[in-house]
Order: structure tokens, then sequence, then C-alpha cells
């Protein structure tokens, strides 16, 4: 998959200027650390799953800390409406109506109209 300006990890949410590789898939990336730390952890034994997600740590966070990490997680939320509104345009394209597109989104026509025809 290719890689465009501006993209962060979803995972880790740095910015790919921050990391050596970024690689991009449908509405998300994942840079070279985080895939790392992937092959690092499915090399490893099989854990059960935990109760609540181990990352991040919203407990050992500052509030200082949250509000920093809050336009990070914006970004990476952006990245990934902008490819959902890609996808619902190719859809439209190639003649899908409104109320499939909504209905493949769980949403009405009219919802999926209102969010994603200024986007085409």
């Amino acid at each position: 998959m290719d890689t465009r300006p501006g993209q962060r990890c979803s995972f880790c949410l740095k910015p790919e200027e921050e990391v050596a590789q970024v690689v991009a898939g449908p509405g998300s990336c994942i840079c070279d650390e985080c895939v790392a730390l992937c092959v690092q952890i499915m090399a490893g034994p099989r854990r059960p799953p935990a109760a609540e997600p181990e990352v991040p740590r919203w407990s050992t966070m500052t509030d200082e800390a949250l509000l920093d990490r809050l336009p990070l997680v914006a970004a990476a939320a952006r990245q990934v409406e902008d490819a959902l509104a890609g996808w619902v345009a190719e859809c439209r394209r190639r003649g899908a109506s409104w109320a499939r597109v909504g209905t493949a989104l769980q949403m009405s026509r009219q919802a999926a109209w209102e969010r994603f025809e200024r986007t085409r």
C-alpha cells in the first residue's frame, strides 16, 4: 500500500516524520515501530485477553498528558474519516444509491447523504 504525506500511525499516533516507515491500509496506518512491537508480542506466549485495553493506560496518565493526546487521536480519527469518505465516493461513482450506502453503514439514507455528500 502507498503512504501519503501527513499520515500518522493509528496505533501509537506518531506522525510519519517521527518514524522510519508508515504502511497505509484502508483507513488506518501502522509504523515500523508498532509492527516490530506486534511481531514481538505475537512471538511470545499467548496471554488471556485483558478485561480492559492496556494501551493507553489512562489511569497512569496525568490530565495534561491526556489533553496533549487529544489532538493526536483527533488526527487519527480524521485520517479514518477521510478514508471512509473515499470509499463512499467510490461506491457512489459506481452507482450505489444513498440507501445502499446507508444500509452498509447502518444508518439511514438521509444520514449517509448528509454525512458524505459534501465530501465527493
